[in-house]
């Protein structure tokens, strides 16, 4: 693959998106809906993870939550290449409550970056599996491959999510996510979390690691690329995820993912 190219595979698996990349792009602040999982092919990069400041490097496993704040920095002029799979949190809900005996069924990835070649190599037999448009390979060798993976990647310390979010920023960042296309003012937001506008933001910023309006544009675009995944002109998908307008969801769009809505939608068809 070129650099500077996304490819995004349509998986065999229902709830599995699988993306390879190769690019110098820096991303800045963003969240996806589902749990992302991959592997650095090469090159290196710096993000910003639930953990902190974390770099990695070719062979490294990589990791994100859903709603986890995170950006991504190339290291070196040769940018970096990596494949990722990106699972809606139901297609973990089964494998998660495998592995945990039926204690739980969601949970968080606690390693944003693991240095551990076996489960680079798990995750390289899963991508084949899930993607393969001939069926070479077995669904059990995926869900197996997956398990093993999913041990590695989930702590014992990690069977009860806790967020530590204050009641009220909790309240208002769940109207946002009630529906982002909604036009809201932060005096509404505020109003919500019993807080002044500035303990809103503050609070925000701190607790989730956006302010109120980079959370909801990052919602806004999560709707997007969903209506486009799901086959919604790009026009009607930027006016029902709260846009002013196409263009304003574009550079939105490039900025967060790296790639037009244009090319996104191909990708997707």
């Amino acid at each position: 693959m070129a650099k500077g190219q996304f490819e995004i595979t349509r998986c065999r698996t229902e709830g599995v998106e699988a993306v390879s990349a190769d690019t110098t792009h820096a991303f800045g602040r963003h969240t996806h809906d589902q749990f992302g999982i991959g592997v650095i092919l090469r090159g290196a990069q710096r993000s910003l993870s639930g953990r902190g400041i974390v770099e990695a490097g070719s062979g490294d496993v990589i990791t994100v939550n859903p709603g986890e704040v995170h950006d991504g920095l190339p290291l070196g002029e040769s940018g970096r290449a990596w494949q990722m799979l990106y699972f809606d949190p139901a297609a973990l809900v089964g494998p998660i409550s495998a592995l945990t005996e039926g204690t739980v069924s969601s949970t968080e990835l606690s390693h944003p970056v693991l240095h551990d070649p076996t489960s680079a190599l798990w995750f390289a037999a899963l991508f084949r599996a899930v993607t393969d448009p001939h069926g070479g390979y077995s669904e059990i060798e995926g869900r197996e491959n997956l398990l093993l993976l999913l041990a590695r990647l989930i702590g014992r310390s990690s069977t009860q999510r806790q967020r530590g979010v204050f009641k009220g920023i909790e309240q208002a960042r769940e109207r946002i996510d009630d529906d982002p296309s909604a036009p809201l003012s932060l005096g509404e937001l505020a109003a919500i979390a019993s807080v002044s506008q500035f303990q809103l933001v503050r609070g925000f910023s701190k607790e989730i690691g956006l302010t109120p309006h980079a959370y909801l544009v990052q919602r806004r675009l999560q709707r997007a690329r969903r209506l486009i995944g799901e086959g919604a002109a790009l026009a009607d998908a930027a006016q029902a995820s709260g846009f002013a307008d196409q263009s304003h969801m574009t550079r939105l769009f490039v900025r967060a993912y790296g790639m037009s809505p244009g090319l996104y939608a191909a990708a997707m068809s």
